[in-house]
């Protein structure tokens, strides 16, 4: 792209319309056009990235058992998902409160954190099903509900000066942990939820879980949201307007031992949410070097893969714009079902759509904030949505 007036008069751009592009329309008459419409065609993938050096893997990072507030026998909570959810990697997260009237996690001996990490290391498979141990600590004012992810199987609870409530202090102190990842679900609810218009910067965690079943957390109102009420400041823009680079997760909460599985209900519950990862290699070290990376994407059930990158560089990461002022983004979408549309959301809003397109590389040359952030949302033609976690750009 090198026209000296493009920046003056555009905002974005096609490769399609660089000067061999030109050239090439412009070439005259020609005995062989095909061979022309091959340039054109090599024009518009010139700046699409090398192949994606990872690879994706899918999980459910959000579901409990009989060892606090759900049905499911905590020794087949695993199996089903590895077996009948057919999935990569997963977490049991039960309750730390341990279902109300019933004992702690960490009552007991051997208490049911002991066990939960028994179960995690039994049903590890490496290279095939990888089990992340966690648990959902209660952690009142900031995250009412909020999971901790552990990069081994062989982690104490995180508890503080008050079981159920979290403080200032303690929070920073566990945003700062390598070993831990912490994200908050429900953020939306009044009673369960977190205020991310408000809560300090550096007190955001790194994730959000954006859907469960039936309630989509990317903005208010957006059409796969179900439940009955939702408060402005717990969704996911809510905190990246501020600025907070959180990356985005999904996990089906469920309580049953139906994690991962499409169930027989309404729009949108009969989905679960789901989490991908552009991992080395399915292992903990693996999945768990993803996550930090948040080389992740989210989905609405099925199976669903999204490849996005700026510049070469994977999401979740935060780059330079350069000094060319020149981002190439680019996108894939692959599902079991048609893509209806691809959104690339930037600051926050629509930018850019494309319908029925699953691939598509665009150049962005407006730097609009110090930190602009890039994603897309892709609608799958059944009514499915998936998102990524973003690309943070700085001038």
């Amino acid at each position: 792209m090198t026209h000296p007036d493009r920046k003056k008069a555009k905002r974005y751009d096609n490769p399609g319309r660089c000067k061999l592009f030109t050239d090439t329309v412009y070439s005259g008459e020609s005995d062989d056009a095909g061979k022309l419409f091959d340039i054109l065609d090599k024009c518009s993938h010139m700046f699409d990235p090398a192949e994606n050096e990872f690879i994706p893997l899918i999980g459910d990072l959000h579901g409990h058992s009989s060892f606090s507030d759900g049905s499911c026998d905590p020794e087949k909570f695993y199996p089903r998902l590895k077996n009948e959810a057919k999935l990569d990697f997963a977490s049991l997260t039960d309750h730390d409160h341990g279902g109300v009237g019933r004992p702690e996690l960490w009552m007991g001996s051997p208490s049911k954190w002991d066990k939960i990490k028994q179960l995690a290391e039994k049903y590890y498979v490496p290279g095939k099903f990888t089990t992340i141990l966690a648990y959902e600590r209660d952690s009142y004012p900031f995250y009412n509900n909020m999971i901790l992810y552990f990069n081994s199987h062989n982690a104490d609870m995180v508890r503080g000066e008050r079981d159920g409530e979290i403080t200032e202090r303690e929070l920073k102190d566990l945003l700062n942990r390598d070993d831990v990842i912490t994200a908050p679900h429900d953020t939306y609810y009044l009673s369960s939820g977190a205020d991310l218009s408000h809560i300090p910067l550096e007190l955001m965690t790194p994730f959000i879980e954006v859907i469960s079943r039936g309630d989509a957390a990317e903005y208010m109102g957006n059409p796969a949201f179900g439940e009955k009420y939702c408060c402005e400041g717990g969704f996911w823009q809510d905190a990246l307007r501020r600025g907070a680079e959180m990356g985005c997760i999904g996990g089906s909460d469920d309580h049953g031992g139906q994690g991962g599985m499409i169930l027989d209900r309404p729009y949108p519950f009969n989905y679960p949410g789901l989490t991908g990862v552009w991992a080395k290699e399915n292992t903990v070290e693996g999945i768990f070097e993803a996550l930090k990376a948040k080389r992740t994407f989210a989905f609405m059930g099925g199976r669903v893969t999204v490849d996005f990158r700026v510049n070469g560089h994977y999401m979740g990461e935060k780059i330079s714009r350069g000094t060319d002022g020149e981002l190439h983004i680019r996108f894939s979408v692959k599902a079991d079902a048609p893509v209806k549309t691809v959104t690339l959301v930037k600051n926050c809003r629509n930018y850019m759509l494309f319908n029925g397109i699953s691939s598509e590389c665009v150049i962005d040359y407006c730097q609009e904030t110090e930190k602009d952030s890039y994603y897309i949302r892709a609608e799958l033609s059944d009514g499915r949505f998936a998102w990524c976690s973003p690309v943070w750009v700085t001038e």
